[in-house]
């Protein structure tokens, strides 16, 4: 079992910096894929960012590509997502998740309580 708790987030500027962490307890994150997911309100929960098992591979959404970096530290069983250049469309609930692959939510296995971002313009 995987319990995943989100952390980071909050109020922030349009154009400006955020950082999210995911840190796991129950089984170590090296041994799996992570990614990011959002969800805006009257939306469906979408793809952000994915990171392989190994680090090795990296995917993101094309709508964050080149502003946000997914990474993981192993020592500290922690994922986190760095969002530069953030835009009010980046305005959502974010998840991490666990064990699974791709960008599909019925993917993966574990998942964050979620934690709320706010871009405001």
């Amino acid at each position: 079992q995987v319990q995943l708790v989100e952390s980071g987030g909050g109020l922030v500027q349009a154009g400006g910096s955020s950082r999210l962490a995911c840190a796991a307890s129950g089984r170590i994150l090296s041994v799996l894929n992570m990614a990011w997911f959002r969800q805006a309100p009257g939306k469906e929960r979408e793809f952000v960012a994915a990171l392989s098992w190994t680090g090795a591979s990296t995917r993101y959404a094309d709508s964050v590509k080149g502003r946000f970096t997914i990474s993981r530290d192993n020592a500290k069983n922690t994922v986190v997502l760095q969002m530069y250049n953030v835009k009010p469309e980046d305005t959502a609930v974010y998840y991490c998740a666990a064990g699974g692959r791709g960008s599909l939510t019925d993917d993966y296995a574990y998942w964050g309580q979620g934690t709320q971002v706010t871009v405001s313009s």
